[in-house]
């Protein structure tokens, strides 16, 4: 795996995209020096300073703070100098106003990843998944409705493709695929899965 990389890897709630990272990520540490920031949480880390206490109140935020707290992240983000950056983060956040964009072209500007990485799942099984986590405050919608957040997940990853020129890559991560999609996210990455 020639240079360093900065991938940005994206996905709806219950697609299982950290459990997925999470197992890439293991996989690429025993090669490259890799790390795994969760943008949110570096969000959140500013956001506790302005009196939230829960993750999942972020998005409830006006836009105009979530804003703030995103550009902080990415400053962060780009200042990280390991071998492989891998940023856990969403494509889009369900707010009161609408769809707002997780990665709009100046928090491209500032990461500047050199790969994109749209992890994906079965609607039905993103239904399930969501209905059956208790850890977070999960919006539970219809397989349709989560089949409409799919498709404009694909949309802005192609968007964000063309705004900074770095490949893109659409990961199935289907019921006990895990360790298959971690492998192909390994792959897109140049790195051995074994």
């Amino acid at each position: 795996m020639a240079g360093n990389k900065r991938v940005i890897i994206v996905g709806i709630p219950g697609v299982g995209k950290t459990t997925v990272i999470s197992h890439a990520a293991e996989i690429l540490s025993k090669s490259r020096k890799t790390t795994v920031t969760v943008f949110g949480t570096l969000m959140f880390e500013e956001a506790k300073k302005i009196g939230l206490q829960n993750r999942d109140e972020m998005r409830k935020l006006p836009v105009e703070k979530q804003r703030h707290l995103q550009e902080l992240a990415a400053k962060n983000i780009s200042e990280m100098q390991d071998d492989v950056v891998i940023v856990d983060t969403h494509l889009f956040i369900n707010t009161n106003e609408g769809y707002y964009p997780g990665l709009p072209m100046r928090l491209l500007s500032i990461m500047n990843p050199t790969n994109l990485v749209l992890i994906s799942a079965d609607p039905q099984q993103i239904v399930d998944r969501r209905r059956n986590d208790s850890t977070r405050q999960r919006d539970v919608l219809s397989a349709q409705a989560i089949q409409k957040e799919l498709n404009v997940s694909e949309e802005m990853i192609a968007a964000c493709s063309i705004i900074t020129g770095a490949p893109f890559s659409i990961v199935m991560n289907g019921d006990n695929m895990v360790d298959e999609a971690a492998g192909h996210v390994v792959k897109i990455l140049g790195g051995e899965t074994k």
